[in-house]
């Protein structure tokens, strides 16, 4: 099941709706310094460009808030059939910490599981 992805009021505010474990595995970016996620979108990020994102996760009520950075881009039509979107790597500061270690809570041992993610 995909993620569901709605747009606040301006292009670089994220919304990011993970209901099931396996997705937030799937789209979960632990191989970046400080954490990171994928996001699916059709719209159009270059490298380097700065989002805020406010996750929901599994069924917790608070969102999570978070700044990051694009450092990854899935084009449309690549090859193996992915998904088009981008990765963002979490800030570097008390937001983007809470946000991995929130995530990396959830996930807990599947994080060392080899299945196949959205990036790698």
């Amino acid at each position: 099941m995909e993620p569901k992805l709605a747009f606040a009021g301006r292009p670089g505010v994220l919304s990011l709706n993970i209901r099931e474990r396996t997705a937030l595995y799937a789209a979960y970016m632990p191989f970046l310094k400080g954490g990171g996620i994928f996001i699916p979108t059709t719209r159009s990020y270059k490298i380097g460009d700065e989002v805020f994102m406010l996750l929901s996760l599994m069924d917790d009520p608070a969102k999570v808030a978070v700044q990051g950075t694009v450092v990854w881009i899935t084009p449309e039509g690549v090859q193996g059939n992915r998904t088009q979107g981008i990765g963002v790597q979490f800030t570097n500061d008390e937001t983007g910490a809470a946000a991995q270690k929130k995530i990396e809570s959830i996930l807990g041992g599947t994080l060392s599981a080899s299945r196949t993610t959205h990036t790698m």
